[in-house]
């Protein structure tokens, strides 16, 4: 039988006489059952909804829905009847085994089944919220934490995204608490972040403010990290300086996502005042603290990062927090991306001193920063030390090593570490033959890289557009353009797009060999198909023309270049004021080099070598209006 039946007499005469609308359970039939007569209950102490609080004014209503897996269902009855007591002499006949029958029939459903019966309904959309939110509402009245997890995750997960005013509408209304309605919204933002609805919590987040309910530091958290993956770090601003306005206590978590996500966007004199703000709090960085302020200061541009980083390095230490070998490899690979290999090579040294041990990581950045400083000897040492520690070379470390080869001109070692490659147990990716090929390409040696293209195709690495790229602009340097053709073709019956490199070779060529219309024509073509032209593009397009004297389709170029939203830059202006030079405008020359200068642009070897071969050489002296202090500081 599906609808249950109470099996004491007092509760038979009470439901005999009382009408409750359960429709919404499919294990119930809808009962009807009259209203009490006034001789068992005083109408004026039930039905008299004023006296009632809101939260159980449910109990007193023609219309009740009752959860079918509610475990704690009869504790609540408990409190619900002690809570209405105040009322006056009341007496519900056969409550306590209402609630135990209620459980009963209750208990094997999930909370998937009660959602879907709750919120698959016919009425409003904000009615058929109350149901549901009440029934959270009981739950947490009898501290059921963990179902109330279970029927929220259930709830964010499968039910469509309510409007979260109308939540909060229903969690305002269904209960007068705000401990209670805190601990509901606070278990609301921590499901929306479970399931990745960043934008439903961040405005869970606002709502909570807005009804003074408190939150917890376990749901802000997630809060604050979502916000930084999405890269909305300016919300993430926002909810950190609620959080302290609100009275929730940023635990050190907090603080680090806060700090992280500062420094991803380059906010780190913010993120210095964070860790200032933290320490006020009496919450301790730690290492995690440190690195991410580190890795912050080395991966910006500014002027100085280094000295910075390093300075974070010492205050660490001298706070007692141990660097570790992200500690370390963050700061060489910033030194050997600033060109400074000789500090990179001291810290690690202070990296054994600390007893820190390197890691393949380590010496992979060290190995690829002496490489980019031509000092391929030095990187060899290293993969003999970082071998003779113990630690494989990976495929990072061949490949940054044949690529030092290559750039210095030793093609020859290069192969041969290639060929060793295999007998280490590391085949050669893409980017190891890609290398390869683009370096004999350079040297004129195009036999040797289509053997290497036929090669990488037996041993099943697929060349991709740089591979195609590389072979292109060698054959370009060549003249071969019928051979260029041919690739561009086989490119596309490969499903492999042209990109702005390819286009950017081509146009060189075509500028190289006087047709600077035809790579104009090149550029609108690469516009339709949505490639975005670069400053490379342009620059290349404009040097082509004042090569052929057309200084007039030069600075056409450069017009339409501003109108793509490219401001010029040093090497614009150097084909320009060389263009100028060239045909005899001096003047003309010397007014685009006060203007570089006026938009704070600074001249480098190249505008040097133009002003003293193209002008003072030529007799004249550029007057540079008061910016010779600012050029000398500069160089």
């Amino acid at each position: 039988m599906s609808s249950f039946m109470l099996k004491t007499s007092r509760s038979k005469s009470w439901l005999g006489n009382y009408k409750f609308l359960i429709s919404r359970f499919s294990s119930f039939s809808p009962k009807t059952i009259k209203r009490p007569s006034g001789s068992q209950f005083s109408r004026s102490k039930i039905y008299n909804s004023s006296c009632l609080s809101e939260n159980y004014r449910v109990l007193a209503s023609e219309n009740v829905v009752l959860p079918r897996n509610f475990s704690g269902f009869a504790q609540s009855i408990q409190v619900i009847k002690k809570r209405l007591q105040p009322i006056g002499d009341l007496n519900f006949p056969g409550l306590a085994d209402f609630g135990a029958a209620i459980s009963g029939e209750l208990k094997n459903t999930n909370s998937n089944t009660i959602l879907h019966q709750l919120l698959t309904s016919d009425s409003e959309l904000s009615h058929s919220l109350k149901p549901t939110f009440r029934m959270l509402l009981s739950l947490a009245y009898v501290k059921k934490y963990s179902k109330i997890r279970s029927v929220l995750d259930a709830f964010v997960k499968n039910c469509k995204d309510y409007p979260v005013s109308l939540i909060f509408h229903a969690i305002s209304v269904g209960g007068d608490s705000i401990s209670v309605n805190s601990v509901l919204s606070d278990m609301l933002v921590w499901a929306y972040m479970k399931h990745l609805k960043t934008h439903l919590g961040f405005e869970a987040f606002k709502r909570a403010g807005d009804y003074g309910f408190k939150l917890s530091v376990l749901s802000c958290n997630p809060l604050l990290s979502g916000l930084v993956k999405e890269g909305r770090v300016r919300d993430m601003e926002f909810v950190y300086k609620e959080m302290i306005k609100r009275r929730i206590q940023p635990s050190l978590i907090s603080f680090n996502i806060v700090i992280n996500g500062l420094c991803k966007v380059g906010k780190l004199n913010k993120a210095g005042d964070v860790l200032e703000d933290m320490k006020v709090r009496g919450v301790s960085p730690n290492v995690i603290t440190y690195n991410t302020l580190i890795n912050g200061y080395c991966k910006t541009a500014k002027i100085g990062k280094m000295y910075k980083a390093d300075a974070i390095l010492k205050e660490m230490t001298a706070n007692g927090i141990c660097p570790n070998e992200v500690t370390f490899n963050t700061l060489i690979d910033g030194f050997c991306l600033d060109g400074n290999v000789s500090n990179a090579m001291r810290v690690f040294a202070e990296m054994s001193k600390q007893t820190v041990k390197p890691n393949v990581v380590t010496y992979n950045v060290l190995i690829d920063g002496l490489c980019r400083d031509g000092k391929v000897s030095e990187a060899t040492a290293l993969l003999d030390q970082m071998v003779d520690s113990g630690l494989k070379p990976n495929i990072i470390t061949y490949n940054a090593l044949i690529n030092g080869f290559c750039k210095n001109k030793m093609v020859k070692e290069a192969r041969k570490l290639f060929d060793d490659m295999p007998k280490q147990g590391r085949a050669p990716n893409v980017t190891t033959y890609n290398t390869l090929v683009d370096a004999h390409c350079k040297d004129g040696n195009l036999k040797d890289a289509f053997a290497l293209l036929n090669i990488m195709l037996g041993k099943g690495v697929f060349p991709n557009v740089s591979t195609y790229n590389c072979l292109i602009a060698g054959l370009c340097r060549k003249g071969d353009m019928e051979a260029v053709r041919n690739l561009v073709s086989e490119m596309a019956n490969k499903n492999l797009t042209a990109d702005l490199i390819t286009h950017n070779i081509l146009i060189d060529s075509l500028c190289s060999k006087g047709e600077s219309r035809k790579a104009a024509r090149l550029v609108v073509d690469m516009s339709r198909k949505g490639l975005k032209p670069s400053h490379i593009t342009y620059n290349t397009l404009m040097d082509g023309y004042c090569r052929e004297g057309n200084l007039k389709a030069a600075l056409n170029v450069r017009m339409q270049m501003e109108k793509a939203w490219k401001l010029p830059n040093v090497a614009t202006y150097n084909v320009l004021i060389k263009g100028l030079c060239r045909k005899g405008k001096l003047e003309d020359a010397n007014g685009l080099l006060n203007e570089m200068l006026e938009k704070g642009l600074v001249p480098n070897r190249t505008t040097y070598e133009i002003v003293s071969e193209e002008m003072m050489e030529k007799g004249f002296v550029p007057d540079i209006e008061g910016h010779l202090y600012n050029v000398k500081v500069s160089s």
